[in-house]
C-alpha cells in the first residue's frame, strides 16, 4: 500500500499574534504620543511668542530700570519663559528613566511574572519573534520622539541666547543634555536596559526599580566621562590674572617656568597673598584652564551617543541570547502542528 504524504497546513497565526502583541501596549503608545505632542507644542510656544515676549521684557528692564526712569517691564513674560523652559527641560530629561521603567515593568517583566508570555510562545509566536515585536516599535517611537523633542529644545534655547538675560548657558547640565542626540541615545539604552531587567528579574516592580537605578548609574558614568571624550582647548594667562574661558571646565593648574602644565587643586590663581607665596614656591609662571568651548557642542553629543548606541546593541544581543537560552525546548504552535502532521502521515503510511 502506498500512502501519499501531504505536508502539514501552514500556520498563519504568527502575523496575527504579532499584531496582537503590538495592540497590547496601545495605551503606552497613545500616552507617549500625547507626551511628545504636548511637549513639542510647549517648545514651539517657547521658541516663538514666549521668547519674543521675554526678550522684549528684558529690553524694557535694561532701558528703564537701569536709568532714572520709571521701571516698567513685563515681569510675567519673563517668569512664563522661565517656567515653561524648566518644565519642558525636566520632562525631556525624565524620558530615559520613564522608558527604562516602562520597559522593565510592562514590556517584559509583567508578562514574565504573570506567565502570559509562555501562552504567546505556544500560540504561534516564537520567543525571539516575540521579543523583536516587543522592541521594534518602542525603539522607533522612543528614538523619533525624543530626537524631535531634543531638536525643538535646542532651537528654542538658541532663540533666547543673547536676548534673554537669564537664559541658560549651553554648558548648563540640564540644557546640554536635553538639547541634543545624547538624550535620545540615553532613552534608547534605557529601553534595552529595561527589557533585559524584565527578563532577568521576572518581577515587574523589581525590574522597574532596577531599570531606573541602572539608568541613573549610566547617566553618572556618562557625565563623568563626557569631558574626556574629546580634545580640550587650553586658556593660558600670566601671574596676577586668571585665564578667561566660556564652556565646560575640565582641568586647571599652573604653568611652570618651562611651559609645563601642572594640574593644581588649590591656588590655581593668585587670589590671595597666601596663594601668591605658594605659587612662588612652586615656580609658577602663569595659569591654565583646559575646557570645551561651544564649538565642541556637537562632538560632545555625538561621541557619547555613539558609545551608548554600541552599548544598546550589546544589551539587545544579550537579551536575545538570554531569551533563546531560557526558552530552548519550548514548543510553539507551529512546531506542534508540524509534529502532528508528521505523526498523522506516519500513521497513514502504516
Amino acid at each position: 500500500m502506498t500512502a501519499t504524504l501531504s505536508a502539514p497546513a501552514p500556520v498563519t497565526t504568527a502575523p496575527r499574534q504579532i499584531r496582537w502583541l503590538l495592540r497590547l501596549h496601545r495605551p503606552a503608545v497613545y500616552t507617549w504620543a500625547i507626551l511628545v505632542v504636548g511637549v513639542a507644542g510647549a517648545l514651539l510656544w517657547l521658541w516663538g511668542p514666549l521668547t519674543d515676549a521675554a526678550a522684549t521684557a528684558w529690553h524694557d528692564y535694561r532701558t528703564t530700570c537701569a536709568r532714572d526712569l520709571p521701571c516698567r517691564y513685563d515681569q510675567d513674560a519673563i517668569l512664563r519663559y522661565k517656567d515653561v523652559y524648566q518644565y519642558t527641560t525636566a520632562v525631556i530629561l525624565a524620558v530615559p528613566f520613564l522608558t527604562a521603567a516602562w520597559a522593565g515593568a510592562a514590556l517584559t517583566g509583567r508578562e514574565v511574572e504573570a506567565g502570559t508570555v509562555r501562552l504567546a510562545w505556544t500560540q504561534g509566536v516564537s520567543p525571539l519573534r516575540w521579543l523583536a515585536a516587543r522592541l521594534a516599535l518602542p525603539a522607533l517611537l522612543v528614538t523619533a520622539g525624543t530626537g524631535l523633542l531634543a531638536l525643538l529644545h535646542h532651537v528654542a534655547w538658541s532663540a533666547g541666547e543673547g536676548r534673554i538675560d537669564t537664559a541658560k548657558h549651553w554648558y548648563d547640565v540640564p540644557t546640554f543634555y536635553s538639547g541634543g542626540p545624547l538624550i535620545a541615545a540615553l532613552a534608547l539604552t534605557g529601553l534595552a536596559i529595561g527589557a533585559l531587567a524584565g527578563l532577568l528579574t521576572g518581577r515587574s516592580l523589581v525590574a522597574l526599580c532596577v531599570s531606573a537605578l541602572s539608568v541613573a548609574v549610566l547617566w553618572i558614568a556618562v557625565q563623568m566621562s563626557l569631558p574626556h571624550l574629546w580634545p580640550t582647548v587650553a586658556g593660558v594667562a600670566g601671574r596676577g590674572r586668571f585665564p578667561t574661558y566660556s564652556g565646560i571646565k575640565v582641568e586647571e593648574g599652573i604653568v611652570t617656568s618651562t611651559g609645563a602644565h601642572v594640574p593644581a587643586s588649590t591656588c590655581a590663581s593668585d587670589a590671595s597673598a597666601w596663594c601668591q607665596r605658594f605659587n612662588d614656591q612652586r615656580h609658577a609662571a602663569g595659569f591654565y584652564v583646559d575646557y570645551h568651548p561651544y564649538s565642541h557642542y556637537w562632538p560632545l553629543h555625538l561621541v557619547p551617543a555613539g558609545l551608548l548606541l554600541a552599548l544598546t546593541a550589546v544589551l539587545t544581543t544579550l537579551t536575545f541570547w538570554l531569551l533563546h537560552r531560557r526558552t530552548t525546548g519550548i514548543p510553539t504552535k507551529a512546531a506542534r502542528a508540524v509534529g502532528a502532521g508528521r505523526g498523522g502521515a506516519t500513521g497513514a503510511a502504516r
